[in-house]
């Protein structure tokens, strides 16, 4: 059914491009300018000047991007043949360099050869001995030099042109403009990501962890008798053992002056190694860029400024300016250094509104049936009633399950019925649970039932913080909410008796996460809580950004009730688009209300 009236939201309507344009839609389609006007005239938003001034920005660097686009692929092609060439030219030098050793007899024994005298010695140094520390240096210097003047310089990259830094308060359209824009990209850029904060910090430590586990197999497969590591080439040469041994030493301290950054060599694999072509332009978008501990400000760091630097461009929103990201000084040279590399390459604009658009969406409160309060019995039963009703269209029966994770861990799911579950609070919130299961929840159920939601206090600020994480995850993957509250959502973090959830003498949280050691530790396999440990790391947010994340998760609990946001669940939800290219099945149809035309 078509939706009629003037609609108010900022927050929604175009949060369907977040991985790509509808099937509907031609790619390339319209700019983010063109979308944002066609919304105004149709009613379906309310003009603001501040969002169409940031509308006008992200459509001319989609101008650009359309260049830079075709200026990347020539490049990449050349990378590749450069490269390629290199490589060639680099074993060539070693085999002869290798050869000559052995044709020079440094490593033959003989009976007329004093290898323990001073002579011995001094002929094996003249005969060019490899030397630890210094010389493995000096001869990798030297080879690179040579193969400079074999191979010429690297191709120069093109000049990217600079992306966007938006930031503003929350509900003022900052998440919908940047997805106008990244859906506007499909069939533009051919490299492109939109990650949310917490999505992205579990993936740079999926990546670190994986980088050090090949690392630490590389080595152990070297040292071994039967060259491996990626060195079996040279198992096979009519070598001595010796040269070998000197060959794989060269490779391997190659290696380990490229892995030398690792956060590097997690940048490369963000947006490069998991495509088959490794040709075009690279877009990240970046959903609530936070620097919450040093963890973040260190990977952000380290990785944003190697993707800057590569080329990439650079789309972000935040709830703060980037020079106010790091109020508590954490780490203060690095993040300086980031603030200079984000300056040069990216343009910040702020989002001037201080309307929250979410609460100005029309809702019929006789059709909000998706969150109940207070805990009565009558609202008990609807609840309940609601989980029948959506279990019986969704088809099936009900069955207990268990959810696989990242990092190899799982989730039992107790009640779950054809991308429906239903969860309590505390079992979710409660425990020692974090970003990585709320993603697989998001990621597997389109339509989610929590139970049991309190009112919070700082007597359980810790759950409080499980609690928003798993609004952000729900909100992010564009899932249906049921709730059974015991307030409003507008009192839902008032504190109760017990006393406020906002404390600015006591904002740390102080429960046990399990794989809180992660943040440290990328040896270990396992998730990345919402909270620290109480050891080790602390995990420090100021009062300010307690604030924000309170208010955010407000506002997108009132946006999650609305029909506006009800209807884009199909349109959105990985289940749904799964099925993008088929006819939707019949259980589906609790949420087959059409979209709103565009």
């Amino acid at each position: 059914m078509r939706i009629k009236g003037a609609l108010s939201s900022s927050s929604f309507l175009f949060r369907r491009f977040c991985h790509g344009s509808p099937p509907s839609l031609s790619s390339p389609g319209p700019g983010p300018l063109e979308l944002y006007k066609r919304l105004v005239r149709q009613g379906k938003l309310q003009n603001d000047i501040h969002q169409e001034r940031v509308a006008t920005e992200l459509d001319d660097l989609l101008g650009r991007l359309r260049k830079y686009e075709i200026d990347m692929e020539d490049y990449h092609a050349k990378m590749a043949r450069w490269e390629e060439g290199r490589e060639s030219e680099r074993r060539r030098l070693l085999l002869e360099e290798a050869e000559i050793k052995q044709k020079g007899g440094l490593w033959i024994k003989g009976k007329d050869r004093n290898e323990n005298g001073f002579l011995g010695k001094w002929m094996s140094r003249r005969r060019g001995a490899v030397e630890p520390g210094v010389g493995k240096w000096v001869s990798y210097l030297n080879r690179e030099k040579k193969l400079d003047g074999l191979v010429g310089q690297r191709p120069f990259l093109p000049i990217a042109p600079k992306g966007i830094y938006l930031y503003g308060n929350v509900g003022s359209g900052k998440t919908m403009l940047m997805d106008m824009f990244y859906g506007a990209t499909k069939g533009i850029v051919q490299h492109r990501r939109r990650f949310h904060f917490h999505e992205a910090m579990l993936e740079i430590h999926e990546h670190m962890h994986g980088i050090w586990k090949k690392e630490r197999e590389t080595e152990e497969e070297a040292s071994s008798e039967n060259w491996g590591g990626g060195f079996r080439w040279i198992s096979s040469l009519p070598l001595d053992a010796k040269v070998k041994e000197w060959l794989i030493g060269e490779e391997k301290y190659k290696q380990e002056v490229q892995r030398k950054h690792i956060l590097s060599a997690v940048a490369d694999k963000f947006l490069i190694d998991r495509l088959s072509n490794t040709c075009g332009a690279s877009l990240l978008c970046f959903d609530e860029i936070q620097t919450v501990d040093v963890f973040a400000i260190v990977a952000l760091s380290g990785i944003l400024s190697r993707l800057l630097s590569t080329g990439t461009v650079l789309v972000a929103t935040s709830n703060r300016a980037p020079e106010e990201l790091n109020q508590d000084g954490m780490q203060r040279e690095i993040f300086l250094d980031f603030l200079a590399k984000l300056d040069d390459n990216c343009k910040t604009v702020h989002v001037g509104s201080d309307t929250d658009y979410r609460r100005l969406i029309p809702n019929n409160k006789a059709d909000q049936v998706h969150y109940f309060w207070p805990p009565n019995s009558t609202n008990r039963a609807n609840f309940e009633l609601a989980w029948h009703e959506v279990c019986s269209e969704a088809g099936g029966c009900v069955i207990s399950t268990v959810l696989p994770v990242m990092f190899g861990r799982s989730l039992e799911v107790a009640e779950s019925c054809n991308g429906v579950a239903k969860f309590d609070f505390e079992y979710l919130c409660g425990r020692p649970v974090g970003a990585a299961d709320y993603i697989a929840v998001a990621r597997n159920y389109h339509t989610v039932f929590i139970s049991q939601v309190p009112v919070m206090s700082m007597k359980i600020r810790d759950k409080a913080r499980r609690f928003i994480t798993l609004i952000d995850e729900l909100y992010n993957y564009h899932c249906r909410v049921f709730c059974l509250a015991s307030s409003s959502i507008d009192e839902l973090f008032q504190g109760t008796e017990e006393g406020t959830l906002f404390d600015m003498e006591s904002f740390q949280f102080e429960t046990d996460i399990e794989g809180g050691r992660l943040r440290r530790d990328v040896t270990a396999a396992g998730t990345l809580g919402t909270g620290p440990t109480s050891t080790g790391l602390e995990f420090i947010m100021s009062g300010q950004e307690e604030l924000f994340a309170f208010r955010r998760a407000i506002s997108r609990l009132i946006e999650m009730q609305t029909p506006l946001y009800l209807q884009g669940v199909q349109i959105m939800h990985p289940l749904f688009r799964q099925q993008s290219s088929q006819q939707l099945p019949a259980h589906t149809s609790s949420l087959s209300h059409s979209p709103p035309a565009l």
